[in-house]
């Protein structure tokens, strides 16, 4: 194993014995949304984005409202770990569990934090439908379902998101920072993440 590979596990480590019920409160209980809610919808990036951090990037939306909007990069991999090594951080049995998890970057909010962005064919007791078939899951229950291939059909394991206070986010829109454009499963989903931007900017002509 890498020393990247052993950082990353370490914070999974971290993110899975965190309890996320506070930010999975928020993103279920929202307030009121604002004119133009984005949730389950796709924030792109434009060539005009004057922060590093977030060029290129895509972010799938998973809550706008009245107290500002979070999301989650979706075009960030990171390493792959052994799903047996994620189940015994959890103290889920791992003697059967085969194959590896790609964990991907969701944003320099909470870094420690894990989050699981998955198809609603899987729906748990802290699982959120979002949107169109796409759900998010914060606590460890989810692993206990694909450990044992009860899991959902497509998921990804990301740790930390981006968020902005309110109207933050409206004023990065206004300067031209980003544009909003449809979600689906094949784009949220898909492993190919060079072509998730261009794909993405390819919708912005799309209604939403």
């Amino acid at each position: 194993m890498t020393g990247l590979q052993r950082a990353t596990l370490a914070a999974v480590g971290a993110a899975l014995l965190l309890t996320l019920a506070g930010i999975g409160a928020r993103a279920a209980a929202q307030r009121p949304s604002p004119s133009g809610d984005l949730t389950g919808r796709l924030l792109v990036a434009t060539p005009l984005m004057p922060d590093p951090t977030f060029m290129r990037t895509v972010i799938y939306m998973v809550r706008h409202d009245a107290g500002g909007a979070m999301g989650l990069v979706l075009n960030r991999p990171m390493v792959e770990i052994p799903l047996a090594r994620i189940l015994e951080q959890l103290g889920i049995e791992s003697k059967d569990a085969s194959g590896s998890v790609r964990t991907h970057y969701g944003g320099p909010v909470e870094r420690t934090r894990g989050f699981v962005l998955h198809t609603a064919d899987y729906v748990g007791a802290s699982t959120v439908l979002v949107r169109d078939g796409v759900a998010m899951t914060w606590q460890p229950e989810i692993w206990r379902a694909i450990g044992s291939g009860a899991g959902p059909r497509r998921s990804l394991f990301i740790l930390g998101h981006s968020g902005w206070a309110p109207g933050q986010l409206e004023a990065e829109m206004g300067a031209g920072h980003w544009v909003v454009v449809p979600a689906d499963e094949a784009l949220v989903f898909d492993e190919d993440y060079d072509g998730k931007w261009p794909r993405a900017m390819a919708r912005r002509r799309l209604t939403l």
